[in-house]
């Protein structure tokens, strides 16, 4: 087993789950809006999506790449590709970060977990990164690829429930701190160009 692996892979996810994106900044406006305890069932809605999709690409990817040393290969080069591809869709996107939230209707606790599950559910894109992002993670030569991508996404729900988590606690003084610091977007856009590039050269070598 290979520890280092595991320690750069809570690392990325770490770095990744910090930068701005579409569901940390939802969780940040139901917090401000609701209030903390709000914004922590989103992210329970959030994280339990992440079990499906964590399925779906170890039973999945796992029976592909049984015994498939080429396929293994092309599957690590889709990645790499899809996350230089994400990426660039971070440079070519505003680094600005709006956090209006005059159209944010209140809803229950059992309404945001469930929003935040079917959200994360249905949207195929977090299928597509961790099967980007998992098979070049992978830690050890005696575990089965089952095992290993269930504690990868376990490690990736763990990291990110504590960070987002973060997020829904500290809401008001994260959002001061935004509306303070005007270049805050641009600082996060470069980590998070930074992070996508350097996972995907690792993923190849």
């Amino acid at each position: 087993m290979n520890i280092e692996i595991l320690i750069g892979f809570i690392a990325a996810t770490s770095l990744l789950a910090i930068t701005p994106g579409p569901d940390n900044i939802y969780v940040l406006m139901q917090s401000i809006v609701n209030g903390r305890k709000y914004g922590i069932a989103t992210v329970l809605g959030l994280m339990s999506g992440c079990i499906i999709h964590t399925s779906v690409v170890a039973f999945g990817a796992s029976t592909i790449l049984k015994e498939n040393p080429t396929l293994f290969f092309i599957i690590k080069l889709f990645g790499a590709s899809y996350l230089v591809y994400l990426a660039y869709k971070v440079y070519k996107s505003s680094g600005d970060i709006e956090l209006g939230n005059d159209a944010i209707p209140k809803k229950s606790v059992w309404q945001l977990f469930k929003q935040g599950f079917i959200m994360n559910v249905l949207n195929p894109k977090v299928t597509l990164f961790f099967l980007a992002l998992f098979p070049g993670f992978l830690f050890s030569d005696e575990l089965s690829k089952v095992i290993q991508f269930y504690i990868l996404g376990l490690l990736f729900i763990l990291v990110s429930f504590v960070v987002f988590g973060s997020i829904a606690v500290l809401a008001g003084t994260i959002s001061d701190t935004i509306k303070k610091n005007k270049n805050i977007g641009i600082y996060m856009k470069w980590t998070q160009i930074i992070v996508f590039i350097g996972i995907a050269i690792f993923i190849l070598i």
